[in-house]
């Protein structure tokens, strides 16, 4: 199927790479269909793209490109919605806000999105007992993190395009062990 967006155009996703958050996320519960977007480069950025509405994205970073000690403790709440018995098939991923000055871009730790890959199934969890924060200022980590890997923070062209992620890709990338 094609998912229309404002951001990248038409996406050709299949329904096994579309991501039910039950729940929808915070101050969108309306919108529960999603799929993980990525640049086909070395761009650094994920997006979370909602299948029926085309101008709602949200960019993701994997938080241990920027806090090496992140760690996400699941309530039985949370296992229970994402059908979460083994930790293997969960990807974590920071909500990134990029502002017109992007050296003032920061991580939502509080509240990450956590995806079951198998199940297709995402929740944005709160992290209550963890004294991570809602606006953690990520630009110099991003730096060192593109230095050291070849990657980059920001494209020079929009040429490569974008494509959807295939959530049976993920499962078989060792999953960092965040949790």
């Amino acid at each position: 199927m094609l998912v229309e967006t404002t951001r990248f155009g038409s996406i050709s996703v299949s329904e096994e790479d579309i991501i039910t958050f039950p729940e929808g996320m915070l101050g969108f519960s309306k919108i529960d269909k999603y799929v993980l977007v990525e640049r086909v480069d070395d761009s650094l950025f994920l997006w979370l793209q909602a299948v029926k509405k085309p101008s709602v994205a949200f960019p993701l970073l994997e938080p241990e490109i920027f806090e090496k000690n992140y760690r996400v403790e699941l309530a039985e709440e949370d296992r229970g919605i994402l059908q979460l018995d083994n930790l293997k098939h969960a990807k974590v991923y920071a909500i990134i806000t990029i502002p017109s000055d992007p050296t003032k871009m920061t991580a939502n730790l509080k509240a990450p999105i956590v995806v079951n890959l198998k199940q297709q199934l995402a929740r944005q969890v709160i992290l209550h007992e963890a004294d991570y924060p809602i606006r953690k200022g990520i630009f110099a980590e991003l730096q060192q993190y593109c230095a050291a890997s070849s990657r980059t923070v920001f494209p020079e062209n929009d040429a490569p395009g974008y494509q959807a992620i295939h959530l049976a890709d993920e499962l078989e990338v060792p999953v960092a062990k965040s949790f």
